[in-house]
């Protein structure tokens, strides 16, 4: 994936580096990973381990009428089964905020692959094998799929005697979180507008599709505690919904992350974590549980599949008069983090525009379908694909460039949100659009310009040489987006750090011990390069991340850059000002600097701003050492008001702007996407090179459910049809085009070296504007993603 950045200076708080804030710093894991050696959590090993298993329910809804494990109990090399019935405390379910589901299947089962029973052997074929024999009797009941069937008047419930008084008001038991913005008058704008256009768009259900599947190992220990060693998220939001179905106390259930193959959202519920430590407590042994790839297309929540209708007016100059939507998105049969995606998906709703007058709802669905919850864009990747599209379609009937048309509803600085929130940093909205339109466009192969002979490699179809040329035609087409950072609506979001500063050999050494997930996005190389820019050291070493620290929070919501590395950079400044106070107390006799001048620490030594030399670091500490924990919070958030929307809900947005250029042939309906261009502003980059991955990365998941990534569900059972990478595709080295990234940087004053959170946000733009460089080739409406061939030739 080719790019090119512009990259910042070096910045010098606390002391100059090169491998500081503003380096292209390499990561520690690189190398190891590519190299195959880096030990991922399914790589763990104990002597005298077992294998854990989980036996999943074949149907989607149905009463368990009984389940026999006799036969898996007398299988040679099993040690435990357990049921429902074996659990040890009263604690049954869990959940991210809604404790809605349970650990083992009790009673029904409201999702196809539901965990019903577990088994630990000594061997993970045993497990299996032992598995297969449990008996179990279903009673099948009908099946919510849809909204229809979900709100009928006679619609089963999925959960029964459901308690809305913790999520709020909700029209219907099987909607999870009900979400309405209302801000001025949308039908009387309406009015006003000489152009109104609509449409109904349909998201499909995409899977995280990360590489490295569930696994851990529990090792029960002698104080009748358990230590866990998990590639998760949120290693403190797992120890709080572990500790109670243990019967534990929270110091009692030691957790260390593990080597982490990807995320992007699929680890931030539990999936294997309390399946084995229940095993390891029951059998007193250590149990390691990694699951297959199909059972991992079962074991995490996927995005939201959602259905949108929009409706926008505009006047004969350009000008938004109103927007109207509706957005229901199926959130399986437990809540996940439904209420959240639906606050993300309402309130951006109207994207990166200025609208003052607009009518949302925004709501999530139980069903009997996959539970969904976080993936990356979290909501508002949905919204993105259907406002762009209405963009497009307004530029259209009022004959306007599409770039030019966003430009002149673009939201700036000042902004008010329908929300009632002011935007109070950076918006380069139409910066952006700009950038991304001055780009050079990828040269037109010969065939295309002059009508003669194309290389049938680089066309649509590739080496399977479907064409020659005939029938292929290019298309080009735009996308910009908004996302918001960090946890939103009132939630406590904070982060803590410890950094300890010691001199070791003479040579002074910073440690960083925080409980952030590094699951690919190269925290453990932002937190470094914090500590030596703050502390003027080069020698820093990152503690594995573990609960024997403060919370981090979750690796999601494009978070940790933002609220983990604002702890280590808040940490380390303490940590300096506690070095320099020695300082003064042991040599501000001597020299008046100490007092007078502004110090800082570089090069392990003590200095002045003007660069001169006071003390060295040893003999500042003299053999001790300064260690602090401290936590960092971001500025506060509101939750929405459930009848209007209206509230100071979010702590931060980012926006991005993709490119994309297509090739489709039209006889075919093969696609192939020659180019995806990013312009992205991040306040400010940390580490350019991380910058422009994160950004490559985003972009090639939002390729992948534009052209090919979608769940399949029947609609008759709600089964999933395709849980393997045989049928579920994600994009390979073969599929990802080049990726031109253009990096802006305007501070946000509110944030840590006035960052911007970067992750999410190129997910969102880079689907629509596959999708309109489609449209833009084939002049098809194409109102679902993912775009297949029959699509495009009517098949």
């Amino acid at each position: 994936m080719a790019g090119a950045t512009r990259t910042p200076t070096n910045l010098t708080q606390g002391g100059k580096t090169d491998a500081g804030i503003g380096a292209s710093t390499l990561r520690p894991d690189g190398t190891l990973k590519v190299t195959g050696e880096f030990a991922y959590s399914s790589d763990m090993w104990h002597e005298d381990m077992l294998w854990g298993f989980t036996l999943r329910s074949t149907t989607a809804h149905a009463e368990i009428v009984s389940i026999d494990t006799s036969e898996a109990l007398k299988t040679s090399g099993v040690y435990a089964v357990l049921t429902y019935d074996d659990l040890p405390t009263d604690v049954k379910n869990y959940g991210l905020e809604i404790q809605d589901t349970p650990v083992l299947a009790h009673g029904k089962v409201r999702h196809h692959g539901e965990p019903v029973a577990l088994v630990a052997a000594d061997h993970p074929e045993t497990a299996r094998r032992a598995a297969a024999k449990i008996k179990i009797e279903y009673r099948e009941l009908p099946v919510i799929t849809d909204e229809a069937s979900a709100l009928a008047e006679d619609a089963i419930l999925v959960h029964e005697g459901r308690d809305d008084h913790h999520i709020g008001h909700v029209p219907h038991p099987n909607i999870v979180h009900r979400q309405p913005i209302i801000r001025g008058n949308a039908d009387e704008a309406a009015k006003k507008a000489d152009v109104i256009v609509s449409g109904e768009y349909v998201f499909g259900m995409q899977d995280q599709a990360f590489l490295g599947p569930e696994s851990g190992l529990a090792v029960p220990g002698e104080d009748g505690g358990v230590d866990l060693y998990v590639a998760t998220q949120w290693l403190h939001s797992d120890l709080k919904q572990i500790a109670p179905v243990l019967g534990l106390p929270e110091e009692k259930v030691r957790m260390t992350l593990s080597g982490v193959g990807g995320a992007f959202g699929g680890r931030e519920d539990i999936s294997m974590q309390i399946h084995a430590c229940l095993l390891a407590l029951r059998t007193n042994k250590p149990v390691k549980i990694v699951y297959n790839r199909f059972e991992s297309f079962f074991g995490h929540v996927h995005r939201h599949p959602a259905k949108l209708w929009y409706e926008h007016g505009a006047t004969k100059d350009g000008k938004l008069t109103h927007m109207k939507c509706r957005i229901v998105l199926d959130g399986g049969a437990y809540a996940s983090a439904s209420p959240a995606v639906v606050g993300n998906a309402s309130s951006l709703s109207v994207g990166p525009y200025v609208v003052d007058d607009v009518e949302i709802e925004a709501i999530a669905l139980y069903s009997n379908n996959p539970p969904c919850g976080a993936m990356r864009g979290f909501g508002a990747v949905q919204a993105c694909f259907a406002y762009e599209a209405q963009m497009d379609k307004l530029a259209k009937k009022l004959g306007l460039d599409p770039v030019a048309f966003r430009q002149l509803n673009a939201m700036e600085q000042g902004t008010i949100m329908p929300t009632g929130q002011p935007v109070d940093s950076p918006a380069p909205v139409a910066e952006l659009l700009r950038r991304i339109k001055a780009m050079p466009l990828p040269p037109e192969q010969q065939w295309l310009a002059a009508g003669e002979g194309a290389d049938v490699r680089a066309l649509p179809g590739g080496l399977s040489n479907t064409t020659h040329g005939e029938g292929v035609v290019r298309g080009i087409g735009y996308a910009v987006g908004i996302k918001n950072v960090g946890f939103s609506e009132g939630f406590d979001d904070y982060s803590t750090a410890r950094v300890r500063m010691e001199v070791i050999g003479g040579v002074p050494v910073a440690t960083v011990h925080t409980a952030m997930a590094e699951v690919g996005q190269g925290g453990i190389t932002v937190h470094a390069q914090i500590a030596r820019t703050e502390l003027g050291v080069e020698q820093v070493t990152i503690h594995p991340a573990d609960t024997q620290v403060g919370s981090a929070g979750s690796t999601s919501a494009s978070r940790q850059t933002y609220m983990t590395g604002g702890a280590v950079k808040n940490t380390c400044e303490a940590v300096r000002e506690k070095v320099l106070e020695r300082g003064r107390v042991k040599f501000g006799t001597y020299h008046p600097a100490w007092a007078t001048a502004e110090l800082l620490l570089e090069g392990g030594k003590v200095v002045t701003d003007g660069g001169e030399v006071l003390a060295d670091i040893a003999d500042v500490l003299e053999g001790e050492a300064v260690d602090l924990e401290l936590e960092f919070r971001h500025r506060p958030t509101e939750p929405f008001d459930l009848k209007t929307g209206q509230g100071f809900g979010h702590v931060q947005y980012s926006f991005a702007a993709h490119r994309a250029v297509v090739e489709v042939d039209t006889e075919l309906g093969l696609v192939k996407v020659i180019e995806l261009a990013v312009a992205q502003d991040v306040g400010k980059a940390l580490n350019p090179l991380s910058v422009v991955g994160q950004i490559q990365g985003g972009t090639t998941q939002g390729l992948g459910v534009a052209v090919m990534e979608e769940i399949i569900v029947d609609p008759k059972t709600a089964k999933v049809r395709n849980p393997s990478f045989t049928d579920y595709l994600i994009p390979t080295i073969l599929d990802t085009p080049t990726i031109p990234v253009d990096v802006l940087e305007l501070a946000d004053p509110n944030a840590p070296y006035g960052l911007r959170g970067l992750g999410e946000a190129p997910t969102l733009s880079s689907t629509p504007a596959v999708l309109a460089a489609i449209r833009n080739a084939t002049g098809l409406e194409l109102n679902k993603t993912p775009v297949r061939p029959e699509h495009l030739t009517g098949t």
